[in-house]
């Protein structure tokens, strides 16, 4: 009788799980053991709205062992612990179950690499085996290369590249198990992932775990999929997956997902394009590919030449405002107040409010990073980065820096009937035609609303950046 231990970390699922499956294909008992360490991801431990997350993905994979007549074992690392505190629990269960392998899914984050090389170089030293699959992505990061064997910098061809090899591989099916318990788990209580306060009140519309994201998944295929060329630029209609919280937590993976648009569709005629969305899931994996190979992303500058450039000092009660969704431009506080609500924000809307900080306010992107960090339920580092780097042009494959979104053309374009805006700016619900994007140019009805003006000036804010981008190349 052999028995491991399955190390759950961001792969919250039981189908297409390759370390779940390989381990019961291998082994009569699997521990399916998920440990609490935020300190070993240093600054970038999860934030408030990723913990709440956390907790119900983490109650939902519990259920769905249930099924398997067992649960989720849960421990929760000591603090700084001497030999590194994921490695100091896994010993310790191995010591009390006699376990003789553990199994667990890549994480491509900078400090859970470092961690995770130490932690299995100790347990193999142990003469424990250790055995690693990739779960979440299409390809490894180091799998694909340009024609010199470099990194791609560029997205188009290095989706040419990944586009190749997406169907090579079909999703797994969930294994048949037979658990093992440890003497005592931890609760989900003990994690302390939930606030004291409910401010996630707004989250309700959301459903972690598994069958949560099969769920979402499905009502996509039924509707917005068919729709996504155009449909996913308009954010008061749902015209995009939603599948990135699920995603960022392993709760479905990519191979799943094309899969069943694949299946949802076979047969039927005038089926969509499913391409588009495959070719957004390519933006992800991007963002992967990036962090692998050029880490400091998070930090630091993607092009250098951006070590030149001027920001302004940090403003702090710009940001205040710019964080509450008083900034007095209207699809910019509708996004700011959906994040705070909701814990999610549409993607076009973020390229907004992500140009407003960094270019007419010239505040640095680092500072926005931290905040979606801190209140996106579907924070990942890999993309975080590649987002607000991106449109603050010094990332990779970047927005040029003299692409200054115009928010009131945006909301005009995207937003037409300022339904998105009426919804989260109550103080412009009733606002007549075009005035909901630009209320400043009435300053009767700006005064009678209360809604504040304008933080800054688009036109001159925006020929002010240009013009400190221009002296940061000379």
């Amino acid at each position: 009788m052999t028995t491991a231990i399955v190390w759950f970390r961001r792969d919250l699922r039981l189908a297409d799980n390759p370390a779940l499956v390989a381990a019961a294909e291998a082994h009569d008992k699997v521990i399916p053991l998920y440990i609490h360490a935020p300190d070993e991801e240093g600054e970038w431990a999860p934030g408030a709205a990723s913990r709440w997350w956390l907790h119900h993905s983490l109650e939902a994979l519990d259920r769905g062992l249930g099924r398997h007549k067992g649960g989720l074992q849960v421990a929760v690392a000591r603090k700084r612990a001497p030999t590194g505190a994921s490695l100091d629990v896994l010993r310790e269960v191995i010591a009390e179950t006699g376990a003789s392998a553990v199994y667990f899914n890549l994480l491509y984050d900078p400090l859970i690499r470092k961690r995770d090389a130490k932690l299995r170089k100790a347990l193999e030293a142990d003469g424990v085996d250790v055995a690693s699959f990739n779960a979440n992505l299409w390809c490894d990061p180091w799998e694909i290369a340009t024609q010199q064997d470099e990194p791609y910098r560029v997205f188009t061809p290095f989706w040419r590249n990944l586009r190749t090899r997406i169907d090579e591989h079909g999703p797994l099916d969930e294994p048949s198990l037979h658990l093992a318990k440890l003497k005592q788990s931890a609760s989900l209580a003990d994690l302390e992932l939930l606030p004291e306060l409910d401010w996630a009140k707004g989250f309700h519309e959301w459903i972690p775990g598994e069958a949560g994201a099969l769920e979402m998944l499905s009502l996509f295929a039924d509707d917005a999929v068919g729709h996504y060329t155009e449909g996913r630029d308009l954010p008061a209609r749902h015209g995009t997956s939603r599948l990135s919280p699920h995603l960022h937590f392993g709760e479905i993976s990519p191979r799943q997902v094309a899969q069943q648009l694949r299946d949802h569709f076979a047969g039927k005629k005038n089926a969509p394009d499913i391409e588009p969305y495959l070719r957004q899931l390519g933006w992800r994996e991007f963002g992967h590919h990036l962090l692998w190979h050029f880490p400091d992303t998070p930090k630091k500058n993607f092009n250098k030449k951006f070590d030149a450039f001027k920001w302004e000092k940090k403003d702090a009660y710009a940001l205040r405002r710019w964080k509450q969704g008083k900034t007095g431009i209207p699809i910019v506080d509708a996004g700011m107040r959906e994040l705070w609500a909701t814990g999610w924000m549409h993607n076009r809307v973020r390229m907004l409010v992500a140009s407003l900080l960094t270019k007419n306010l010239r505040q640095h992107w680092l500072l926005g990073e931290k905040w979606f960090w801190d209140t996106l339920v579907d924070a990942d580092l890999a993309n975080n980065a590649m987002g607000w780097q991106w449109v603050a042009g010094s990332g990779a494959d970047a927005a040029p820096y003299f692409r200054i979104f115009n928010p009131v053309t945006q909301s005009e374009k995207f937003d037409v009937d300022g339904a998105y805006i009426r919804r989260w700016v109550p103080e412009l619900r009733d606002a007549p035609g075009k005035l909901v994007h630009a209320p400043w140019e009435d300053p009767a009805y700006l005064k009678r609303s209360g809604y504040p003006k304008p933080i800054v000036d688009l036109k001159a804010s925006r020929e002010d950046a240009l013009m400190a981008y221009q002296k940061s190349k000379a």
